[in-house]
């Protein structure tokens, strides 16, 4: 039987809006039980804050601060709630003496020099000042541009020095992971402008212990590295080295980290705190091309420094000429500098015995600088420390 065809239009059935893919999200959860509504939110919540982590904007820092010195390879911050004159500040006879700055020394590793500041609660500059280090400064070093591809090792201690110069010279100079290599650098070659030495995370003797960085340098040749440099013409870039930091725990980079987010999405301050972490993980800096291949070659393949066989400035380098008190803080789960490369840096040294300490602090490579249980537990020690050296440190 055939149907007749009796002229009207065909019946059209009611255009639903979730058909059109803008408006989907809508019209679904118009659809949705309040269970299924609640879990709905989280989910798109989750998807707005899981590209936010993973291209997230710059790093800022948590505390006032001001540029006093804006130099080719960095910037020198002062976070000084009160700016004394020049002549306080150094101890100058013009004036009277006041605290011998400190001066942070922030790594140059690939990533922000914020990791000394990072924010209000997790700030080692913060937790310096409250203990009575009045003066407290931090090198924000820049990330290498394709005109810096050539700067070296040397050039880095030459600013320090130009730094500490400025400042009137000594300093306690504080070196965190890399910026603690280079301060024993700088210690051993003017060891009459570094009053005290702090050395957190740092690898002094690159050849002890079993730490991540030390097997990769021992694994890979050094054409591995220039290969690396070379792609970047010139530079060693800070994506490449951030793609090779989370190989290292791909679980927790690709997958874990996520997954905590998730499970945390309604906690406006976890949200905060990942936010923030992110900003600075995630905006990794460039190094110039021979400044990196110099610290693989002399540093972790030869050990050159802990062997007493580093030139800098046209001085080979002798840790037993640093004479200086000096603290060693390690973690103990840093799988990146592990405690004997820092507490190897002991015997080293020509610090009397009753001038070092050696800590060991629990947690990892990055939470020895901002981790809030370090923060809160070792650095005021440190501080108290430095303070036991210096007793202008609380006048100004």
């Amino acid at each position: 039987m055939t149907s007749k065809n009796t002229g009207a239009p065909p019946v059209r059935k009611p255009r639903q809006e979730h058909s059109v893919p803008w408006f989907w999200p809508m019209s679904a959860a118009i659809e949705m039980e309040e269970e299924g509504l609640r879990a709905f939110k989280a989910n798109m919540k989750f998807a707005a804050e899981s590209l936010s982590i993973t291209a997230p904007p710059p790093p800022e820092w948590a505390t006032r601060n001001r540029v006093v010195l804006d130099m080719d390879t960095m910037r020198l911050r002062d976070f000084a709630v009160s700016h004394p004159s020049p002549e306080v500040a150094s101890g100058s006879p013009r004036g009277r003496a006041g605290p011998t700055p400190v001066l942070i020394d922030a790594p140059y590793a690939g990533h922000d020099s914020t990791i000394a500041d990072h924010a209000p609660q997790q700030s080692l500059v913060r937790v310096l000042q409250s203990a009575g280090l009045s003066r407290v400064l931090v090198t924000d070093w820049k990330s290498a541009t394709v005109a810096m591809q050539g700067f070296d090792i040397d050039k880095y201690l030459a600013e320090i020095n130009v730094a500490v110069d400025e400042l009137g010279g000594p300093v306690h100079l504080v070196g965190l992971c890399q910026g603690g290599w280079m301060g024993a650098m700088y210690a051993a070659r003017f060891p009459a402008k570094v009053r005290t030495l702090v050395l957190a995370g740092s690898p002094i003797d690159t050849h002890a212990g079993h730490g991540a960085i030390r097997r990769i340098a021992d694994e890979l040749p050094m054409s591995f590295y220039q290969e690396m440099v070379d792609a970047g013409g010139g530079r060693m870039l800070g994506r490449t080295m951030l793609a090779g930091w989370k190989q290292m725990h791909p679980e927790e980079q690709y997958l874990g980290k996520y997954l905590d987010l998730y499970a945390h999405i309604e906690e406006k301050s976890f949200v905060a705190r990942t936010e923030r972490f992110e900003r600075w993980y995630e905006n990794p800096i460039d190094l110039p091309g021979r400044y990196y291949l110099q610290a693989i070659q002399l540093l972790f393949k030869e050990n050159r420094l802990a062997r007493g066989e580093f030139v800098a400035l046209g001085r080979t380098l002798n840790l037993r000429d640093i004479r200086i008190p000096v603290y060693l803080l390690a973690g103990a789960d840093d799988d990146i500098t592990p405690r004997e490369q820092v507490f190897g840096a002991s015997r080293l040294l020509g610090t009397a015995a009753a001038d070092r300490v050696e800590t060991l602090a629990p947690g990892g490579h990055i939470g020895l600088f901002m981790g809030s249980g370090t923060l809160r537990e070792a650095w005021p020690q440190v501080a108290r420390w430095i303070l036991g050296y210096d007793p202008g440190a609380m006048a100004g």
